[in-house]
Formats: structure tokens, C-alpha cells, sequence
């Protein structure tokens, strides 16, 4: 029982994240009544942040904005959908319900100011606790997300539809000038 389990849990669990992750984004996606509205998401610039500050640093920025999505209000449910990208879904809420939360959630993202601290950092906490006085962040960087949202424009729309709407929609915010929220 154990090992069926944690073969689900991996199976529909991001776990650098801890989101639910596409699997589960596919099973929910077929379980929707007509009103919903899906949100994709994606971290502005993030190959270029992962290149110049390394992919520890870049998955530090996977989780914060996995931490904000999660916090998102309004019955919202985030998901890993791959990569630098994650997906929002809100269930019986229309496009115009769900703007607000998803404008919060993108103003949320770019006010936390991430540190980058010094390579020398302790990497046991104890340590870093002791020493934490003598640190001085070295970059303080903050993040962008733009995000896409859409909801069925006919009765009985299927979801993946409404999806690659929502997918355009991003593409759109990061041709606007990317931190943005478009329908």
C-alpha cells in the first residue's frame, strides 16, 4: 500500500515545487463543469536568470513562485505544468471573477526581494544562524511573472481548448512587456 502510494504521490506531485503537477492538472481538467477559467503562468527571463545566478538559484525562484500561486485566493488550484511554467484553475468563477487574483498574484511575485548571498554562506543552518549578522546579501534581485488567462467562449468548450487560449493569452502579456496579466 505503501509503495501504490508514493508511486501516485511522485506520479501527480512536482517535487521540487510541491505542487500538484500536470498529471493532476490533466485528471482535474476533465472533471470541470462549464464555468471555469484557466491561468498559465511563466517566470520572466528565467533561462537568463538561471544562467547568470546557477540553477540553485533558479529553483529558489520556482518555489517562491510556487509559494505565491498557491496563495492565490479565490478557490484558485496551481499547478506545475513544466519547466519555468505553471497553470492556475478556477472552478465556477468567470474570467472577470478571477482577474483580481490573478493581478495580485503577479504584484505579489514582483514585490518579494530575493537574496543571493555570498557562496561562502554556511550551508548547515546552525552555522548560518551564528554567522548571519556578518552576512550582507550579496544582490538583492527581484522576480517578474507574466501570466494569460481564458475561459470557455461556447458552451461545452473542451478544456484543452481553452488552455492553448490561455497559453496565447501569456504569449501576449510577454509580447506587452512581460509582469503582466492578458485575457
Amino acid at each position: 500500500v505503501a509503495f501504490v502510494q508514493e508511486s501516485h504521490r511522485l506520479a501527480f506531485r512536482d517535487e521540487l515545487t510541491g505542487l500538484p503537477g500536470r498529471r493532476a492538472l490533466d485528471e482535474r481538467l476533465r472533471a470541470l463543469g462549464p464555468h471555469y477559467v484557466i491561468a498559465m503562468a511563466d517566470v520572466d527571463h528565467f533561462k537568463g536568470f538561471n544562467d547568470t545566478h546557477g540553477h540553485d538559484i533558479g529553483d529558489q525562484v520556482l518555489k517562491l513562485v510556487a509559494a505565491r500561486l498557491a496563495e492565490a485566493g479565490g478557490g484558485a488550484e496551481a499547478f506545475r505544468y513544466g519547466g519555468e511554467e505553471f497553470c492556475m484553475l478556477f472552478r465556477d468563477k468567470t474570467l472577470k471573477e478571477a482577474l483580481p487574483y490573478l493581478e495580485h498574484t503577479r504584484a505579489a511575485v514582483e514585490r518579494y526581494k530575493m537574496a543571493i548571498r555570498s557562496d561562502e554562506r554556511p550551508r548547515h543552518q546552525d552555522a548560518g544562524i551564528r554567522r548571519r549578522g556578518d552576512s550582507v546579501p550579496t544582490k538583492i534581485v527581484s522576480v517578474t511573472i507574466s501570466i494569460g488567462g481564458a475561459e470557455p467562449e461556447i458552451e461545452r468548450q473542451p478544456p484543452v481548448q481553452v488552455l492553448k487560449a490561455a497559453d496565447e493569452a501569456l504569449y501576449r502579456a510577454k509580447k506587452g512587456g512581460r509582469n503582466r496579466v492578458a485575457t
